[in-house]
């Protein structure tokens, strides 16, 4: 006769970690509103018409993705001043959507939109994020950012929106600071090193991409979790893949301290 028998309950993740690394945009905070927002503001604030809002954003993805690929990580290995990487990726965003504007006009829309986006301006924070990194902490594990961006994000965007450094985050590994960026599973080796070297077994990854967070922290042997909170149609496919997808830090603080049960046939 077979029957099933639950064991007694095996330890929480929690207790089996020392430190937990976290994404930033899509997982501790979101943009405002849509780019072409911003780009508006600036070109209406210097007394241009408003950049159509679609071709703006085709624009901007497009000169992004260029300047990503022949300038990795904001030109880090160029030792390119970030201001200058900013400055080509806007001008060929607008160029891209079709507007050629002359260096005087174009100096003073770039600036009004490389000040806002170093501000907190077009940016959210979700209400769960700071009592979850102080939680973290609180129960003495170290929390790591990780993040494909530049040194603002550190220096200016973090502390702006009241996620510090030595009370939200411990250490944090920046894109442009650091030279590679996600998906290369270095800079999850990186984020081991700067919490002390630790064992991946003993370290999370929270992140919302399955490609740049999920698989590259499980190649160096992390565990990882995926936050789906937008309900993205792509979550489906996480779960088939085998990844843990919740929809925020509440559900994963609950799922992190969570006994889990272990169920054997007799």
């Amino acid at each position: 006769m077979i029957s099933n028998a639950i064991v007694p309950p095996q330890m929480s993740l929690l207790s089996k970690l020392r430190c937990i690394t976290v994404d930033v945009t899509g997982t501790l905070i979101a943009y405002k509103g849509e780019l072409g927002d911003y780009y508006c503001m600036a070109a209406k604030a210097v007394g241009l018409p408003c950049p159509d809002y679609n071709r703006m954003h085709e624009g901007f993805k497009s000169a992004y993705t260029e300047m990503a690929k022949k300038y990795p990580c904001f030109g880090h290995a160029e030792k390119m001043p970030n201001i200058k990487w900013w400055k080509m990726c806007v001008k060929d965003s607008f160029i891209q959507a079709g507007y050629d504007y002359d260096e005087e006009t174009f100096e003073k829309v770039f600036r009004r939109i490389f000040s806002t986006f170093g501000s907190s301006a077009p940016y959210t924070i979700f209400p769960d994020s700071k009592p979850f990194l102080r939680w973290v902490r609180a129960e003495g594990l170290k929390v790591g950012i990780v993040s494909n961006s530049e040194y603002r994000y550190q220096d200016v965007i973090l502390p702006a929106l009241g996620l510090n450094q030595g009370s939200e985050w411990d250490f944090g590994v920046f894109s442009g600071i650091e030279g590679v960026e996600k998906p290369n599973p270095r800079i999850y080796e990186i984020a081991l090193e700067k919490a002390g070297n630790i064992a991946p077994e003993e370290a999370l990854h929270i992140g919302d991409s399955i490609r740049k967070d999920y698989i590259p922290a499980r190649q160096v042997g992390m565990h990882a979790l995926l936050l789906d909170r937008f309900k993205t149609p792509d979550a489906a496919n996480w779960r088939k893949s085998g990844a843990t997808v919740l929809p925020d830090l509440v559900a994963a603080q609950a799922w992190l301290t969570k006994d889990e049960e272990i169920v054997v046939e007799k």
